[in-house]
């Protein structure tokens, strides 16, 4: 195979790995603060008709961008409001929340349908860009993907090397011990709750404005469960999330170039390899109960009530 295929290849799975690898990193922080929040992809749709619109409005993808965050933010909102303050059950909620975007989502971008997008163009450095193979893969990228892996290591120092990400895996791991020491819990679950909107909001906004750039309904297809099942598959932990997002990023393109190939395998198994591979590794962890236990925080899905 040509080696300008192969790196074609190779950009195809970054820009289908970036939206998967934003909304598992902020559902990460979300679950390390005991929160299970299921409405991901409700907010990642959100977010993609959002940052679609906007872009459209005012000409400029980067002001969409910054919009779509700020809806995924404000609708997380919702989300916390009901399972932090009123103590719904959170794993129902999380389902509504998904049903609402998708529902919203349509009715919002009913006139945009059909509309051409505005694309996010590549951020092309000087001379690096130009290197041979891996000039476009490393330096030709967009803004978004590498937001994505800053996002990764920043969450990473967070989490383990400061103070703050100390706190909130101790909200995580025991909520009424860190409220007897004197950690604001429903504070912290608010900001990681609303963290976990913002970058589901941008990944949204990465299929709206640079994978497809257009607006159709329900476009997300599955990837907000997908990015749900890499938080299990990562154990928590960041840098497991980059490998796995781009793991599952290459199996959706691997879908498209077998067709291109022409590679007999009917068309319907090819389109479910995503989600095949996803229930495939949930069974495989699930069978290592001694490393879930582990690495699960342990208030994960528990609701706090303070004056209880």
């Amino acid at each position: 195979m040509d080696a300008q295929i192969i790196v074609s290849i190779l950009i195809s799975v970054c820009v289908a790995s970036t939206p998967l690898l934003l909304a598992a990193t902020g559902e990460l922080v979300v679950e390390r603060s005991g929160v299970l929040n299921l409405g991901v992809e409700g907010m990642m749709i959100i977010g993609a008709v959002a940052g679609f619109s906007v872009a459209q409005i005012t000409g400029n993808p980067y002001i969409g961008a910054i919009a779509a965050i700020g809806a995924g933010a404000v609708f997380s909102l919702l989300f916390a409001f009901l399972t932090l303050s009123l103590v719904t059950n959170q794993v129902a909620t999380g389902l509504a929340l998904t049903i609402l975007g998708l529902g919203l989502s349509g009715m919002i971008g009913e006139g945009f349908v059909g509309q051409p997008g505005i694309k996010m163009t590549s951020l092309d450095i000087p001379y690096l860009s130009d290197l041979p193979l891996v000039g476009k893969l490393l330096f030709g990228q967009d803004a978004i993907f590498y937001t994505s892996l800053i996002l990764v290591g920043l969450v990473s120092w967070f989490l383990f090397r400061t103070r703050a990400g100390l706190m909130l895996r101790s909200v995580g791991d025991n909520s009424k011990s860190a409220h007897a020491l004197g950690i604001p819990v429903i504070r912290i679950r608010y900001m990681a709750v609303m963290f976990g909107g913002a970058c589901s909001g941008l990944a949204g906004a990465h299929l709206s404005l640079v994978y497809v750039p257009q607006w159709v309904e329900g476009m997300t297809a599955g990837r907000g469960w997908i990015a749900l099942a890499l938080v299990v598959f990562a154990s928590w932990r960041p840098a497991r999330v980059l490998v796995g997002a781009y793991l599952f990023g290459a199996v959706t393109i691997a879908q498209f170039h077998a067709q291109a190939l022409g590679i007999p395998i009917p068309a319907q198994f090819l389109t479910s390899l995503p989600y095949l591979a996803t229930v495939i590794v949930l069974v495989i962890i699930a069978r290592n109960r001694r490393m879930t236990m582990i690495n699960t925080p342990a208030s994960l899905g528990q609701p706090f009530v303070p004056d209880r």
